[in-house]
């Protein structure tokens, strides 16, 4: 009956060893999952942060490109600056040979008694009138261009800063991706060190169970030593005992002999069985000491 019930309590230890075994299988397929999500969060980030290279690279370019826009359109203003006051020169030429002319006209007037002599003079003077006209007419296609001149540059300017406003719209874009990345490789590097202490305490738990299985297996091995050695010799005396008995039954003397060997070999089998009952309770107590 004793020898069924260690029997079952082999066959229950075994199969918890099995079950143990799978479970260490489970926990290592884990483990090569985590490992393998560990390495793709890791090649995300390294493309992340490819793109955030690229990215200001780009804006580094668009900022060069805008300081190029100001210069243009400060060399733009100075030339504007320029042709007003060239402007300003102009219109006051046209006024003064205005007043010329209005004092030329008034002393016509009064000259009008003196035109036969005055002929030559004012043939003289057309002539100079006439040279006036002329520079007049010039000086106005000039002031034509330069007017049409102005509005091109007006509509550059408009232009130049419509792309600038845009310029400034992708680049706040941009600084919003930048923001939105950054959030995403905390809220990784937050999940990877999650992970990391996961599998820690996984593998402590597992290098926990792996030692006690050592200790256990080491003392079901001992177990089995001190069961095949200190059980056959006291079974072994009794049985050869026991036949010999019979033959001892007309002699009260080798049969009381005979009982005294017997009863040796039984406090020796009943001392092993208390030394295996002290031996299964501390390998027991020491699994429940591991808290894995």
């Amino acid at each position: 009956m004793y020898k069924r019930k260690r029997s079952n309590d082999l066959i229950n230890a075994n199969n918890e060893l099995i079950f143990q075994n799978k479970e260490k299988e489970k926990r290592a397929a884990e483990l090569l999952i985590a490992n393998a999500e560990l390495a793709f969060q890791n090649q995300e980030k390294e493309n992340r942060a490819a793109e955030l290279i690229v990215a200001n690279t780009e804006l580094a370019f668009q900022n060069q490109e805008k300081e190029n826009r100001a210069a243009e359109l400060i060399v733009a203003n100075t030339e504007l600056a320029f042709q007003n006051q060239e402007k300003e020169n102009r219109a006051a030429e046209l006024i003064v040979a205005n007043t010329e002319l209005a004092f030329q006209n008034k002393e016509k007037e009064n000259r009008a008694a003196e035109l036969i002599i005055a002929n030559i003079e004012l043939a003289f003077q057309n002539k100079e009138k006439e040279k006036r006209a002329a520079e007049l007419f010039i000086a106005n296609e000039e002031l034509i261009f330069q007017n049409g001149e102005k509005e091109n540059r007006a509509a550059e300017l408009i232009i130049a800063n419509k792309e600038l406003v845009f310029q400034n719209k992708e680049k706040e874009n941009r600084a919003a991706e930048l923001v939105v990345a950054n959030h995403e490789l905390v809220f990784q590097n937050e999940e990877k060190e999650k992970r990391s202490q996961e599998l820690t305490i996984a593998y402590n738990k597992i290098k926990k169970a792996e030692e006690f299985l050592k200790e256990y297996i080491h003392g079901l091995e001992e177990m089995m030593f001190l069961t095949h050695h200190k059980v056959r010799q006291p079974v072994a005396n009794i049985l050869g005992i026991s036949n010999v008995l019979t033959e001892c039954l007309a002699s009260p003397a080798e049969l009381k002999k005979m009982v005294d060997y017997m009863k040796v070999s039984a406090l020796s089998l009943d001392a092993f069985t208390k030394e295996l009952t002290l031996f299964i309770t501390d390998l027991d107590q020491k699994g429940k000491n591991k808290n894995f």
